[in-house]
């Protein structure tokens, strides 16, 4: 289906959390908004995430009786992002992130809540906070956007039970407790029992936490202000007006036709990910073509800037944003990717190691922070293995990769070779192409001190950030348990980004830069499209989604409330 106009006065690229949010700003304000995006779905990467947004001192913070300052984000910030590049950005970030985040929940269908235990990535450096800076999306059902679900891109289907069904984190603990504990038995069927029900009306639960909430949110919020969103198309250019960003010429089907835009155009196209010549222009050698990012992150906006006479912003200590991440093939032969974030690597009972098979990581450092050891080991090799070692009890209490806990068979995953058995260390070092001897050292080392819950090499479960994601239930050390238990498994992991760093200089306006730091009248830029304000170093949770709300909101704060444009028609609307 066409656009049911020629000329509108904002055309957002990509329905991703900045792109919808720039879209919803802009609506509130007046004006008419066109969101093109170009897959069948609304979401992009966001909707497989975890939805955390990080906000430094925002209001739900104080609402829940945690102290924060825009003061110690600063102070904070100084030692986790040390650069002076983008110092603008982040101060604009920090000034307005709050403001973003009252607005959305005065004005549309977004609804976040504080984390109160969800720690700074570096506790021990000042102005670090131990929770409340991350915020996550309030559940939402799916059933409210009735006919335009089939429109919500579905989360993973390794993120969810029973083919389609969610659970939030605090529920976690529950599903693991089913049998241990009658508070959780309960509480797991009445989940399971309502996902059933679900499951009568709708091919998936209807039930969505994480970045699928938070994208059904905005998605809503497009709906009741009946935004315009065209479907499956791609933008061919940008259309110029003198120096000014004018429209798109997009091709929908096998026609091509051109759209005004009166007001501007925002570029949210999700990075360059999947896109192999960026990749091996930016990214290091190391770095295999593994991303967990949504395929459609193929760098349409950067092409469709550069084209206007945009710069990039290349200030960055990392290209990206890193995980570990597993592979794997799904019954449908879908090439599969799982991030391993914060599900198993600081769990007490695995550890990670090189191709020597020795480790070379404190394994609950943050995602970023891991994949960072690796590429520093891999020194520059582009195929350098890396897997995750663990024994049978490890396995059954806490899963792996994709693989849940109290998974009663694993014979699939070998055979497919995701997974790797053995009766003895010997053996699964032989198996994963590394020295027995070395393995069998490596894992003596390590039981050694995790007898006693000690980590002498890395200081495993030293600081707070790594005891949350590990077993709090365990002691001494949540982090920290022998690995003894016949068989041993391995699943090699592999670095993966989680979204681009590098991407267009913008303005603390979100405005698209030129070389010589002039904007480009008309054209905009937020989420990975935009270049990372924190120069692709990673202080916190939720570092990708926190900016991407902020300038998307700041971009349609600016279109709505911005002079009158040369466009025939234009007016002056205030949000």
């Amino acid at each position: 289906m066409m656009p049911a106009h020629e000329t509108y006065d904002v055309i957002v690229i990509g329905a991703g959390a900045g792109g919808m949010t720039a879209a919803a700003v802009a609506a509130a304000g007046g004006l008419r908004v066109l969101v093109i995006e170009k897959t069948a779905f609304v979401g992009g990467t966001t909707a497989w995430s975890g939805g955390m947004v990080w906000i430094p001192a925002n209001a739900k913070m104080k609402a829940a009786g945690l102290s924060d300052s825009v003061a110690d984000a600063v102070q904070y910030l100084s030692s986790t992002v040390p650069e002076p590049a983008n110092a603008g950005l982040r101060a604009a970030f920090l000034a307005r992130g709050p403001e973003a985040i009252a607005w959305l929940e005065a004005n549309t269908e977004v609804r976040l809540q504080p984390v109160k235990a969800s720690p700074d990535h570096y506790p021990e450096r000042l102005g670090a906070t131990a929770g409340g800076r991350v915020l996550e999306p309030v559940v939402f059902d799916g059933t409210r956007l009735g006919r335009a679900f089939a429109r919500l891109r579905p989360p993973l289907p390794e993120f969810t039970l029973f083919g389609g069904m969610m659970i939030n984190r605090l529920d976690i603990p529950h599903f693991r407790s089913v049998g241990k504990s009658l508070r959780s038995t309960l509480r797991a069927a009445r989940l399971v029992a309502a996902y059933a029900l679900q499951r009568l009306r709708s091919p998936r639960g209807t039930t969505l936490h994480l970045g699928n909430a938070l994208a059904a949110r905005l998605y809503a919020s497009l709906l009741a202000q009946h935004v315009e969103i065209l479907f499956s198309a791609d933008v061919q250019d940008l259309s110029m007006q003198g120096d000014r960003v004018s429209g798109v010429v997009i091709r929908h089907g096998s026609r091509d036709r051109p759209i005004a835009a009166r007001r501007g155009v925002v570029l949210a196209t999700g990075g360059f990910s999947h896109d192999a010549v960026l990749r091996k222009r930016f990214f290091p050698a190391a770095a295999r073509p593994v991303s967990a990012t949504n395929t459609s992150s193929t760098g349409d906006g950067l092409r469709l800037a550069a084209e206007a006479g945009a710069a990039l912003n290349t200030d960055a200590t990392s290209p990206a944003y890193w995980a570990p991440a597993s592979l794997f093939r799904r019954a449908d032969g879908s090439r599969g990717v799982f991030p391993h974030t914060v599900c198993d690597r600081a769990k007490p009972g695995v550890i990670a190691v090189n191709a020597a098979g020795r480790r070379f990581v404190n394994e609950a450092l943050s995602y970023h922070d891991f994949v960072l050891a690796m590429l520093r080991d891999g020194n520059g090799e582009p195929d350098r293995p890396f897997h995750l070692i663990c024994d049978c009890r490890f396995l059954w209490s806490y899963g792996l990769g994709r693989i849940k806990p109290f998974t009663r068979s694993v014979r699939p995953y070998m055979a497919s070779g995701e997974l790797v058995e053995a009766p003895d260390i010997a053996q699964l070092a032989a198996k994963i192409d590394a020295k027995p001897s070395v393995l069998t050292a490596t894992l003596a080392s390590y039981n050694e001190g995790a007898k006693e819950g000690r980590d002498p090499e890395f200081g495993r479960g030293s600081t707070i950030y790594q005891r949350h994601f590990g077993d709090i239930s365990h002691k001494p050390n949540p982090c920290i348990a022998p690995i003894t238990r016949a068989p041993f498994f391995a699943m090699r992991i592999h670095p993966a980004d989680l979204g681009t760093a590098i991407g267009m200089k913008v303005d603390a306006q979100s405005r698209v830069l030129r070389a010589d730091g002039t904007p480009i009248a008309g054209l905009y830029a937020c989420g990975n499209d935009m270049g990372s304000i924190m120069n692709g170093n990673c202080p916190g949770p939720g570092i990708a989604l926190g900016p991407a709300l902020t300038f998307g909101y700041i971009a349609g704060r600016h279109l709505a409330e911005g002079s009158v444009a040369t466009m025939p028609g234009a007016t002056k609307t205030a949000v």
